[in-house]
């Protein structure tokens, strides 16, 4: 099969993982591209197989941070952060904004995008209704942008870093060192060209909430497991244990605890969790591997004697055909010798690049996910509209900053 029908089946995918005719989840279109691509003899069902295994480290991660995000909501953390914020803005849209973006910044750091999507973006929610905001999209496109834009920030920000470097992590000090401004400029250039973007929406006062709600004895073991849990991961990146099974085993530690302690069923937490991501995830994999054996691998790789800059915009543009996570597989067998400057452009692409589009980065389909779940909607188109305005401007500031730093 030519390399132009197998970009067109990807293609296929991907867009139907955008509009999922039907009202279909993502990862039906995600695996039917896959499962088309092996009948069609493109890849072997043992490559495909091996292919999706790639990600092992990446479904453990992602169980775990369901885990610790499913156990939130049930206990009522979202609801009591969510009064939290609403009241400690005072009335004022813009700090309101501004405190949901550096809350926003802040998990993604410490507890990786993911997190951001589907634990933060329900407690937006909530604080939405809690302040009266008459248009919350501002607040929720928050959540996404800032899950890419700051998923740089430290190593267990995105599981991206993890495929991307494949157990050659750097330690903790080198890098701040290399990602440190990078990451600080595409944090800010995000924040004003959200703000520019949105100020329309953000006209009305919001209202100040009167008595916050109190956590459950569940809520404060869950909020105190969510704390520790964002302890370790650091402590984890710094010593360079496995990140992913490391943050598995902090869910169901989690979940394990909580249910003890406030005698609450652990399989509601488990029935809650949207497991159809993993299959997704595996998905995507095996359209990689196959458009690594057509030869995109090979075409990709001259870039990496062609500056930063290529690098990272030619990732980043990739990113959102195929998914930043097995992206970032490629790219790690890519530029596996390459110098660190490259491999550092490298992970800025496939980090940032995805919010251009919401098939660009897993963060940002569980988010979709989160809004349909609370009865809002996102149209794909209108996300790219928006991206082509936030994302380039962001990768920009975000390569002088890593040529700074080099």
């Amino acid at each position: 099969m030519s390399q132009a029908a197998i970009l067109l089946m990807v293609a296929a995918s991907l867009v139907g993982m955008m509009i999922r005719p039907f009202g279909v989840k993502e990862a039906v279109p995600a695996l039917a591209g896959a499962g088309v691509l092996v009948l069609a003899g493109v890849i072997s069902p043992l490559v495909a197989w091996r292919a999706a295994g790639q990600g092992t480290e990446v479904y453990l991660f992602l169980v775990g941070m369901m885990l610790l995000a499913e156990l939130a909501l049930l206990q009522g953390v979202f609801a009591w952060a969510a009064a939290h914020l609403a009241r400690r803005a005072g009335g004022s849209a813009w700090r309101l904004f501004t405190l949901v973006y550096g809350l926003a910044v802040g998990i993604t750091a410490l507890l990786s995008n993911d997190a951001t999507a589907v634990v933060f973006t329900p407690a937006v929610v909530a604080m939405a209704e809690a302040a009266g905001v008459a248009e919350p999209l501002p607040h929720l496109l928050i959540c996404a942008f800032v899950a890419n834009a700051a998923s740089f920030l430290l190593p267990i920000s995105n599981p991206a870093n993890l495929v991307l470097f494949d157990g050659q992590m750097p330690r903790l000090g080198v890098w701040l060192h290399l990602f440190g401004l990078a990451s600080v400029m595409a944090i800010l250039a995000t924040y004003v060209g959200l703000w520019l973007t949105q100020r329309r929406h953000l006209r009305a006062a919001p209202r100040v909430p009167g008595a916050i709600p109190a956590l459950s004895l569940g809520g404060r073991w869950t909020l105190a497991g969510l704390g520790g849990a964002a302890v370790l991961l650091v402590l984890g990146a710094a010593l360079g244990w496995p990140l992913g099974l490391l943050t598995c085993a902090l869910g169901v530690a989690c979940v394990a605890l909580v249910g003890i302690v406030a005698r609450h069923p652990p399989w509601q937490v488990v029935r809650g969790v949207s497991w159809s991501v993993l299959p997704m995830v595996a998905g995507l994999f095996i359209m990689v591997a196959a458009l690594d054996k057509a030869g995109l691998a090979r075409e990709l790789a001259t870039w990496a004697g062609s500056g930063l800059v290529p690098v990272a915009a030619g990732l980043a543009l990739f990113s959102n055909i195929a998914n930043n996570l097995p992206v970032g597989l490629l790219a790690a067998h890519l530029f596996a010798g390459a110098a660190p400057g490259v491999k550092a452009a490298a992970l800025v692409g496939v980090d940032l690049g995805p919010n251009l589009s919401v098939t660009g980065s897993l963060a940002t389909i569980l988010w979709l996910n989160a809004l349909r779940r609370h009865g809002y909607e996102m149209n794909g188109w209108r996300f790219l509209a928006l991206g082509a305005v936030m994302m380039p401007p962001a990768l920009g500031l975000a390569l002088c900053g890593l040529w700074l730093s080099l």
